[in-house]
């Protein structure tokens, strides 16, 4: 069942865009293990907040996915550039009518 975790992520003040520049590189490991979709965004309204939604091919990938070295680099990079504010949620995703069937 596919897996999602929508989420915000607070960045230190100023530093939103360099938050968004780290999320946003390029790179195909995610893809490899699971990962459907990685999208990332902004809203002029919330400055120092970013908006992350992930879907997973399933929650084992996802939690598999944090234990990547490449993905545990990437973390590391990302800490002093956020405020440790964070928001979401995590559900399996039960159907879209998009694509008809779940």
């Amino acid at each position: 069942m596919t897996f999602a975790n929508v989420g915000t992520l607070g960045a230190q003040p100023g530093r939103r865009d360099e938050l968004v520049a780290h999320l946003t590189r390029p790179g195909a490991e995610l893809a490899a293990h699971g990962c459907l979709l990685y999208e990332v965004g902004v809203n002029d309204e919330e400055p120092d907040t970013v908006f992350v939604i992930e879907l997973w091919s399933s929650a084992e990938a996802h939690r598999a996915s944090l234990e990547l070295p490449a993905v545990q680099e990437s973390i590391a990079a990302a800490r002093p550039l956020l405020s440790g504010v964070f928001g979401g949620h995590r559900f399996d995703v039960v159907g879209s009518p998009l694509r008809g069937t779940p």
